[in-house]
């Protein structure tokens, strides 16, 4: 049987794309874009003087040699096709019109840049907390929600990812489709503390989080969580530096959640609007992150892998445009629509003692004269009420 022969390339470079120094759009755009700050805005998701700040930490790694074939992608280019990317969600097929570059070539930049974005910049926007860093953090919830000695919203975004070869239907999340879960911390200000990247949606936020560095260190008291001080005004005893999540975590001496749906009175539903005025955060700053980098609105059709590096650098962008850019989102977000949140779910058993006391302290404090306040009981009952369908 004879042998087929190779297949033989029409072109080394094909004649579309052979003009991209004349009609590619970073040639016939980028430099009017800059003229025009506010459509600027509206490509890239930042301003320019941000962009600027960003393609000098980054230049150096963005930065290739000439060859005798042909003239390297410059880093302005690079960086520009990688937040298009990221803020818009188009396919890499789509970007080889508008880039006239190939798909493989514009798949390799993405994946190189959002590496090299998580690597120049965590240490710089998303640092190792110290304990004046919590304390910093505690002073904003408080300021900003009213909850004491809150270091942080806790909860698990799932990112959709297309679904690799031979993996199975094991790896479907409750909503039947495959993701990678972005576990996250979160301060008042809707930036991103701490996060988990890479966890299959498949397996609960509570075992993310247990198995988690972040997990770890919490119960290892390895995080630098000052030392624990008596609430504002109190005369009680000193409670320990808290992280409010959701029902489907864990409680424990510092993290809590609501009390179960069954059986609640007033002081164990004050206690849950006071604890979802805190965690409302983190459901808004996973929502500010989708809005920004839009990316996130359909199915990354990527490997895991690669999808994990786009999650890193949304993250790290969604920082670096909260600290160079004056925020452009709402600042107020919005209050949840219950109080009572979710069934009495835990799966990592039943919480002990301590985790217990943790929130019987709060919530009596948030009943007392020091803590309470005047609005808390006619909201609960508000709600109560449209819950019940009486309003």
């Amino acid at each position: 049987m004879l042998s087929e022969e190779p297949r033989r390339r029409r072109w080394w470079v094909h004649p579309i794309v052979s003009q991209r120094l004349q009609k590619g759009q970073f040639h016939t755009l980028y430099f009017d874009l800059r003229q025009n700050p506010e459509k600027f805005q509206g490509y890239c998701r930042m301003s320019v003087a941000t962009f600027d700040i960003l393609l000098a930490s980054l230049r150096s790694g963005l930065t290739f040699q000439d060859t005798t074939m042909r003239r390297s992608i410059s880093p302005e280019e690079r960086l520009l096709l990688t937040l298009r990317f990221l803020a818009t969600g188009n396919s890499f097929a789509s970007l080889h019109y508008e880039y006239l570059l190939g798909i493989s070539t514009i798949s390799g930049i993405v994946c190189h840049t959002c590496q090299l974005i998580w690597q120049r910049l965590r240490e710089a926007v998303m640092p190792t907390p110290t304990a004046d860093d919590w304390l910093r953090i505690a002073d904003g919830f408080y300021q900003s929600s009213q909850f004491p000695n809150c270091i942080g919203a806790l909860d698990g975004k799932h990112i959709r990812v297309k679904k690799p070869p031979h993996s199975g239907s094991q790896y479907f999340n409750f909503k039947q489709y495959f993701s990678i879960v972005l576990l996250a911390l979160v301060d008042s200000n809707y930036r991103f503390i701490i996060v988990d990247i890479g966890a299959y949606g498949s397996t609960a936020d509570a075992r993310i989080f247990c198995s988690s560095r972040m997990g770890e260190r919490l119960r290892a008291n390895q995080l630098a969580l000052p030392e624990p001080r008596r609430l504002p005004g109190s005369s009680a005893s000193a409670a320990p530096f808290v992280i409010v999540a959701d029902e489907g975590f864990a409680l424990s001496p510092h993290v809590m959640r609501a009390f179960p749906r069954r059986d609640l009175d007033d002081r164990k539903r004050i206690f849950n609007y006071r604890l979802s005025r805190a965690r409302r955060y983190v459901e808004c700053a996973f929502g500010i992150l989708s809005n920004k980098w839009r990316v996130f609105l359909s199915s990354l059709q990527m490997s895991p892998q690669n999808a994990t590096l786009v999650i890193q650098a949304c993250v790290i962008l969604h920082n670096f445009t909260r600290i160079h850019d004056a925020p452009s989102e709402p600042e107020v977000a919005p209050f949840p629509t219950t109080t009572s949140v979710g069934l009495d779910h835990n799966p990592q058993g039943r919480p002990g003692s301590a985790g217990l006391a943790v929130r019987e302290l709060f919530a009596d404090y948030f009943i007392s004269r020091e803590g309470a306040l005047s609005w808390q009981l006619n909201s609960i009952r508000g709600t109560r009420r449209l819950f019940l369908g009486y309003g």
